[in-house]
């Protein structure tokens, strides 16, 4: 499969961006991500804030990076 450094735990490029696109799945699987990346806050951030610029930020660099906006990367 995909390298693990891709974010949406690896999966295609293509199918990431297919998921990025519905809020919803980019909502939780921002979530899951953040959280598999040990970064609490950042998904308690990701819940609060989710439906609105992030997700817009979100699918863009998904589509430049294909990797998620990270908020905090700390």
């Amino acid at each position: 499969m995909a390298s693990s450094k891709k974010d949406y735990f690896g999966l295609n490029r293509v199918v990431s961006i297919i998921l990025a696109i519905i809020p919803v799945t980019s909502l939780i699987l921002g979530i899951a991500t953040r959280l598999k990346e040990g970064k609490f806050v950042a998904a308690i951030l990701r819940l609060v804030l989710g439906w609105n610029i992030i997700w817009i930020l979100d699918l863009i660099f998904m589509i430049i990076n294909g990797r998620i906006w990270r908020l905090l990367n700390v």
